[in-house]
């Protein structure tokens, strides 16, 4: 469960190396121990694969232990015996959490995914276990009851808020058949979100761009080129450049390379992920996802996915959401209006005899960006000269955003 706000932000560049499965002699789990290092920062370099599921499964064995506390506390429910206390359990199961799931986000791998996979409905299970525990929620419901003469601050209120509301949304009031069936959705969605994801992992590795021509590199940045063949010479193709739909590799040849057909297939494999009618094909998945996602809200009394999904955020309805897009969509499909001409009529002048595409926007898209502010140490001189500050500011807005002044 995640309950308390992580105050700690791993942006650490994490470095994964082999890993082997057995475990040391003697070996200690570095999660069952207290991180002793610059402000506390996860070690990663003692962190193993074979840690994980061990910390994961004590992890969730100690929150049911502090839950049984909490729920079998002869004491009638207080903020302080009930709301804080349950607030503070699991601190070893957000703390492997963490790092895994940060350490999957930045660096994973199929070890890793290994564990995703066995830990998905034990998660499932484990976090419907604790919302659908009727004597925990009476407990929550009578503070949340009491809760405008109990004198509690506003930290306080919004945690018993949230707590109350997660507890409800989590299934907690809804009849027994309707939370067995609400269990089984819920394992379900968690195995499915994680093979739609593990299916566009697996085609962002898998696909590959070969370039064995030094003059398909125009316009490339050197650093762009120069890490292209270092991939290529890792796959024993020296001499030949490799790019993929990383962002790094991705973004730099869409911006820059000249070369109009590869930038299309570059683009088309990054666009086209899980959608190639094979084995990672998500249209199925998603199509499930839908209608688990709106069976489940259903259950709990929302009309569709979008009413459960926005109660909790800003907006709170999908009406307000399309109130703020439709006031949006007219000025903005104005400015794309306006960009899209400015990118053709750069490739019209250049002689292109073809309209803008997808794969052609973000390379047309910095020759305007040039055009427009790229304004050279002439151009920019008369600006700075004080006599000339007032016309300076007018010109450059003038010859930047087209407006005129009087």
């Amino acid at each position: 469960m995640r309950k308390l706000f992580n105050t700690v932000v791993l942006t650490s560049c994490f470095c994964v190396g082999l890993f082997a499965q057995e475990k040391a002699p003697g070996e200690t789990n570095p999660f069952f121990s207290e991180y002793i290092t610059p402000f506390q920062t996860p070690p990663f370099d003692q962190i193993k694969v074979r840690h994980y599921m061990p910390a994961f499964r004590k992890g969730m064995e100690d929150e049911m232990k502090e839950i049984d506390v909490i729920v079998n506390n002869p004491e009638m429910p207080t903020f302080a015996n009930t709301i804080e206390a349950y607030a503070y359990t699991g601190a070893l199961l957000e703390k492997v959490g963490n790092v895994f799931s940060a350490l999957r986000g930045a660096n994973n791998n199929d070890d890793l995914q290994k564990i995703a996979v066995e830990l998905a409905p034990l998660e499932s299970k484990h976090s419907d276990d604790i919302h659908m525990n009727e004597k925990l929620f009476q407990r929550v419901k009578v503070v949340y009851e009491q809760k405008e003469t109990m004198g509690l601050n506003t930290e306080q209120s919004r945690l018993l808020e949230n707590i109350y509301r997660n507890f409800v949304r989590g299934g907690a009031n809804l009849s027994p058949e309707n939370k067995e069936r609400f269990r089984k959705i819920n394992e379900e969605l968690s195995m499915l979100s994680l093979k739609f994801n593990d299916n566009v992992l697996k085609e962002t590795n898998n696909f590959t761009m070969l370039v064995e021509k030094r003059e398909d590199l125009e316009g490339l940045p050197q650093s762009s080129t120069d890490a292209a063949a270092a991939l290529a010479k890792g796959k024993k193709m020296e001499g030949k450049w490799i790019f993929t739909t990383q962002k790094p590799s991705l973004i730099p040849f869409l911006t820059y390379a000249t070369n109009r057909s590869l930038r299309e297939i570059l683009y088309k494999g990054y666009i086209n992920r899980g959608d190639n009618n094979n084995e990672f094909d998500n249209k199925k998945n998603i199509a499930r996802i839908a209608a688990l996602r709106v069976e489940r809200s259903n259950l709990l009394g929302y009309k569709t996915f979008a009413d459960f999904r926005l109660e909790t955020n800003m907006a709170k309805t999908p009406q307000s959401v399309y109130n703020l897009l439709n006031k949006l969509w007219d000025p903005a499909l104005k400015v794309a209006k306006e960009e899209r001409d400015a990118m053709q009529r750069i490739i019209d002048k250049e002689g292109g005899k073809f309209n803008l595409a997808s794969w052609d926007w973000w390379y047309y898209a910095e020759k305007v960006r040039k055009e427009r502010y790229n304004l050279d140490e002439n151009e920019l001189r008369p600006y700075f000269q004080m006599e000339n500050v007032r016309q300076g500011v007018f010109d450059v807005a003038s010859k930047l955003y087209g407006l005129q002044f009087t």
